[in-house]
Formats: C-alpha cells, sequence, structure tokens
C-alpha cells in the first residue's frame, strides 16, 4: 500500500492541516546511483525522509523488486516506526535493484563496498545508520563498516547495526522482533484478560521461528505454523523444537509428520487465539478477513493486513496489533546497539532483555490508554501518536506552527 493512500485515509482522523499532510508526504532527500559490477549495472538507493526526531534510521536491502517508490514507502513506515517506538530516530531505507542468488561472494563484497561508497557522505553516525534487510545480513554489514570507516579514515561502529558481536553488534538482535512482539503479545493478553494460549504463526523464518520458540518456552499451544511451501496444522499442538529440526533438515516444516498440511491461505482461518502473520505483506484481505477466527492478530510481519480488512476485524472484536508496534523490537535493539557503540560499552543479554521488555510495555501501555478511550482500532491510535510525536519536533526545530490545527482533533 502507498504511504500516500494511507496518510489520506488517516489525514482526517489525525485533524491533520495541508502543511502537515504536505511535510509528512515529502521525503526529505532522494539520493540514486548507479553501482557498477563486473561490467554490470545496479540501480542503488537511499531515501532519507525524515529526521526531526533524530538521524535517519533504517535498512539497506538487495533484491530485483527494489525502486524508488518501494524504497520511498519504506523510509516513511520507518519514521512512523521510530516514532512509534519513541526512539530518538528518523527514518530511512535503501536498496539494490539485484538478485543477490546471481552474485557469489566476492561481487556481492563488491556490491556492498560500491554501496558505501556511494553514499557515505550522506550517511553516519549522526546523520543515516543503516542496518540489514532483505537478503543482506551481519556479515554484509561489516563489509560495509569496513568501507565506511576506510573512507572516513577513523573507526566508527555506531554507523551501522546489525553488525556481528565482534564488530560491535548488540547481544539479542537476532531475536529482537520476535521478543519484542512477544512482550507486546504478553501485555495484550493481560489487558483482555485473556485465557487461551493458542497460536498458529504464518512464516517460519527468523522472527516466526523465534516466536514460536518463545511461545512454546513460556506455556502457549503452537497449532500452527508455515513457510513460502505450505503449512501444517494440529488442534494438539506442534512439538516446536522438533519442528525446527524438520524444517533445518527438509527445508520446509510441511515434512513435519504428526500434523495434517493445509495451504498457507487454509492457515490464516484455522482455530486459534492467536494469528501470527510473520512473513509476507497483504496476507489478510477484505476476502478472509470475516472468517477469521484468532481474538488477536499479532503482525510481526510488514504491512500483513490490508486496509479494509483492518475494518472487518475492528467490527469484528478482534485486536489487532499493528507492525509498526509489534515489530518494533527489532529497531529498538538496533538502537540499543548504536547507544553502546557511542558509548564505548558493551550490556550484558540481561541489561538488553530487561531494557527491550521495559520500552515494549511502556510503548504498548501509551497506545492502549489512548485505545480504551477512542472508538478508532489500535493502528490507527498508533500512526496517528507517530504523526503528532513527529509534527512536534518539526515544530520545535523549525519554530513555524505546524501544528496549528491539532486543538480540536478528535
Amino acid at each position: 500500500m502507498s504511504f500516500k493512500y494511507f496518510l489520506d485515509k488517516v489525514a482526517a482522523k489525525a485533524g491533520l492541516a495541508e502543511s502537515e499532510l504536505e511535510k509528512l508526504s515529502t521525503p526529505d532527500s532522494v539520493l540514486k546511483a548507479d553501482l557498477k559490477i563486473n561490467g554490470k549495472t545496479y540501480p542503488a538507493f537511499r531515501v532519507q525522509f525524515n529526521n526531526a526526531r533524530g538521524p535517519y534510521k533504517g535498512g539497506i536491502r538487495f533484491h530485483p523488486g527494489v525502486s524508488e517508490e518501494e524504497v520511498t514507502d519504506l523510509a516513511f513506515w520507518m519514521t512512523m516506526k521510530t516514532s512509534v517506538a519513541d526512539l530518538p530516530f528518523g527514518g530511512a531505507k535503501g536498496g539494490v535493484r539485484v538478485n543477490p542468488k546471481e552474485l557469489s561472494a566476492k561481487e556481492i563484497e563488491e556490491l556492498s563496498r560500491a554501496y558505501v561508497s556511494a553514499f557515505y557522505k550522506n550517511l553516519g553516525p549522526e546523520k543515516d545508520i543503516p542496518a540489514p534487510d532483505i537478503y543482506t545480513n551481519p556479515e554484509i554489514m561489516a563489509i560495509m563498516l569496513d568501507q565506511y570507516e576506510k573512507l572516513v579514515g577513523k573507526k566508527s561502529p555506531a554507523f551501522i547495526t546489525g553488525k556481528p558481536l565482534e564488530k560491535g553488534g548488540s547481544l539479542l538482535r537476532d531475536i529482537a522482533t520476535a521478543l519484542g512482539g512477544f512482550y507486546i503479545l504478553e501485555e495484550a493478553i493481560r489487558k483482555l484478560d485473556f485465557k487461551e494460549r493458542t497460536a498458529i504463526i504464518q512464516g517460519f523464518g527468523n522472527a516466526g521461528m523465534n516466536i514460536a520458540k518463545l511461545l512454546s518456552e513460556h506455556g502457549y499451544k503452537v497449532v500452527g505454523v508455515s513457510d513460502s511451501k505450505g503449512g501444517i496444522y494440529s488442534s494438539e499442538g506442534l512439538n516446536v523444537n522438533e519442528l525446527i529440526k524438520v524444517k533445518e533438515k527438509t527445508g520446509s516444516v510441511i515434512n513435519y509428520p504428526k500434523a495434517v498440511k493445509v495451504s498457507n491461505e487454509e492457515l490464516l482461518l484455522m482455530e486459534c487465539s492467536i494469528l501470527i502473520p510473520s512473513a509476507l505483506s497483504g496476507v489478510i484481505t477484505k476476502d478472509n478477513a470475516q472468517d477469521i477466527k484468532a481474538k488477536i492478530v499479532l503482525e510481526l510481519a510488514n504491512g500483513p493486513t490490508a486496509a479494509e480488512a483492518d475494518e472487518v476485524l475492528h467490527k469484528n472484536k478482534v485486536l489487532v496489533v499493528p507492525d509498526i508496534l509489534a515489530n518494533s523490537g527489532g529497531v529498538t535493539v538496533s538502537y540499543f546497539e548504536w547507544v553502546q557503540n557511542m558509548k564505548n560499552e558493551r550490556w550484558t543479554k540481561d541489561e538488553v532483555n530487561k531494557k527491550l521488555k521495559e520500552k515494549m510495555v511502556s510503548i504498548f501501555n501509551d497506545l492502549w490508554n489512548e485505545y480504551q478511550s477512542k472508538s478508532y482500532d489500535l493502528r490507527t491510535i498508533a500512526y496517528i501518536k507517530a504523526i503528532e510525536e513527529i509534527l512536534k519536533a518539526e515544530n520545535n526545530r523549525k519554530g513555524h506552527k505546524l501544528l496549528e490545527n491539532h486543538k480540536n482533533r478528535s
């Protein structure tokens, strides 16, 4: 979904003036370059959307579908996510239009170094801090850090997050998205005084697998999971440790023997109390929302629920915990990594875990209090809150009244 479509939809509820809407719709800068590797050219982008609240923050993806429009949308969503998570960051995103599966390890290294060389003057620990995204990883972050340090002539570990531990990465970064989502889920269940603990997880990559482990360890019954090859379901519950071994050995969860095979689409509609989309965007639509049986949808994936589906779920009293809240544990621990690097500190796993839980519980409770007093769904509440904080920061730094029409916001 284009961010402009979303902004137009929420503008009236947020009480946005034309000047506010224009500011929120316009990226600060769109950087472009053509990266040449072994005689081939790969278009590269870095969109810096808004830095009113702090340095730009956002991942870099290597993917054949990368475009200026996609990166711009993602930079907007990142701006919203850092704001709703109350982090002193703005939002950005980067990408290279490439199929990394067609490149050698040496070519990927060259591409990573070329990306930093193209944009490094606009990047840095107090300007714009990249991170991993689709088809990039800690090793690529380490290469990018090395290139940046060569170009600026000094050590600068806070330039980039999601690094290997030995390069200044943070403990728990590998499970931060799932762990943050788990803490928010626990808080939502407490608020709703919810008794049933059966969960379906669509997607079994990093976030999906780790949330499955966490749920299993804390007494939840995981009754269904899926990956790109299909899904499985058992009302008796799945043995998550066995399931992970099957996934690692055979490449898919569908080879787990003690469950019924179903499609990804069918899995969404099976009996459960908690549905956790953890892979693709747009999987919950106006066509299937009415048949979802879960009472909580925890969005670990980005954009899994269509706008029309939101309205159906809200009407049916299904609590949708939106992506910018549910999966903000990843960027929160990225922030912790940046702080550790800036202060030349190393926090223990317990310290990171404690700070993450406190942050997730705090931001959820702030939004929940607002949610209780309004008729809007939690996503709308989250975005209005994020927008308000960005506009306050714009107002404070520029000295003009972007918040002029907010006194009478409903």
